[in-house]
């Protein structure tokens, strides 16, 4: 299948049937410019073809890693089916699944106790009661405007996303301090987290906010980042209840294969484990 395009008109054609898929506004982002990016290296008025596809998704793994890379494949293949060229849809890279996580880049507790410790030093207090709201109930960054003055009165986040509606518990401990946290700042009604001008706090913002702390913390920069909290969550339930199927209710998660990922041990849990197996002679 070939296709000469008007990568203008396509692109606003993309962006429109994303809004209309319900996609997030982050995703829409990406997939734009990972889009733009595929369009200008393919060259205006090109033809998209098969080979063409296939030849820059070889130049990414390149570039790339794999997951990056990955990543960039979803977008163009998303671009492609609103282009009527589904056909020159490619493959995404073969991961190997890992059987243990990386320290690296796993934040541990300690870690973040020091990063809301200093949010609180500094006199952050909205990026403290942020960063503690998301570890302490697994909540998507996307879905913190849900986490609302009315909620804490129920200690249940209604959050309606993508066509779909889930509840998240909010812990009773967690409650009070955001109702300390609303008083103090005068917040009455609505989402708890926003700029002075009552509109939700931008992602980019946050990440931003967050990794400021991280030399005065003295965490690695590379292990912050809001989806780290949520693993946080994720590990720590998980250890204390080994209950993957109630993780992925609590999550949000539609297959328990996402899920997973969050159960899988250290390297060094893991060599302790084989150590004491006592098969040795």
């Amino acid at each position: 299948m070939t296709q000469k395009i008007n990568q203008t008109e396509m692109l606003l054609k993309f962006k429109k049937n994303m809004k209309t898929e319900e996609k997030s506004q982050a995703t829409i982002e990406k997939y734009l410019r990972d889009t733009k990016q595929f369009l200008e290296e393919l060259g205006e008025g090109s033809e998209i073809t098969k080979d063409r596809v296939i030849a820059y998704k070889e130049s990414l793994a390149e570039r790339y890693a794999v997951t990056s890379a990955n990543s960039k494949v979803a977008a163009v293949n998303c671009f492609l089916r609103t282009a009527g060229c589904e056909g020159c849809s490619v493959k995404s890279f073969k991961v190997q699944k890992n059987v243990f996580r990386t320290k690296e880049r796993e934040l541990t507790k300690e870690e973040y106790i020091r990063l809301v410790k200093t949010a609180q030093r500094h006199g952050k207090r909205q990026l403290g009661m942020l960063i503690q709201t998301i570890c302490a109930t697994g909540i998507r960054i996307s879905e913190l405007p849900y986490v609302t003055v009315e909620a804490l009165y129920t200690r249940r986040a209604v959050v309606s996303l993508k066509g779909k509606t889930r509840i998240v518990l909010l812990p009773a401990e967690l409650c009070r301090e955001l109702t300390a946290y609303v008083r103090a700042e005068n917040i009455r009604s609505g989402s708890i987290f926003v700029t002075r001008n009552g509109k939700p706090l931008d992602r980019s913002n946050i990440f931003h906010s967050m990794k400021k702390l991280c030399e005065d913390a003295e965490v690695d920069r590379d292990k912050v980042f809001p989806h780290n909290l949520r693993h946080l969550f994720a590990v720590t339930y998980y250890k204390a209840e080994k209950d993957v199927c109630h993780l992925a209710d609590i999550l949000g998660h539609s297959s328990i294969n996402t899920t997973r990922i969050y159960t899988i041990i250290s390297c060094e849990e893991q060599e302790q484990q084989i150590n004491g197996l006592g098969l040795l002679i």
